[in-house]
């Protein structure tokens, strides 16, 4: 059945779902980057029930202990809530301020934003841990 073209059109639920899905790619990737030449490193990404994701990596130390750099988006009223923070151990090295957005593009420039902001400190916080140690 050559010469056959079949439209493709997306209503706006799903288009928002693959903005979703393509921001949280973009963070998971920022964050999958980051790397220490000392310290292991895992990146993840969770569900968070009922209407969220959390994506990130996490970091282990030569001592065990672990570092987590995460950015999360969730869904609860009406509206997209986004955190991001780094923590030791569950305890906050770094914790953006909780945005909310009734918009998904906007969500979806804070999520952007707040991969590159938690990205950004991170070697130098791990580089502060790892001094801690020697």
């Amino acid at each position: 059945m050559a010469g056959l073209i079949y439209a493709f059109v997306m209503d706006s639920d799903s288009l928002a779902a693959a903005g979703l899905l393509a921001a949280l790619s973009r963070a998971s990737g920022i964050l999958a980057e980051l790397h220490h030449p000392f310290v292991r490193s895992a990146p993840f990404a969770a569900f968070l029930p009922p209407a969220g994701a959390r994506t990130g990596v996490a970091f282990t130390l030569p001592d065990g202990r672990e570092v987590t750099v995460a950015v999360s988006i969730a869904a609860s009223g009406n509206a997209l809530h986004l955190d991001g923070e780094i923590t030791l151990e569950g305890e906050p090295l770094l914790e953006l301020p909780r945005r909310s957005a009734a918009e998904l593009h906007d969500a979806l420039a804070v999520l952007d934003e707040y991969a590159a902001d938690v990205a950004q400190p991170t070697g130098r916080l791990l580089d502060q841990l790892l001094d801690e140690i020697v």
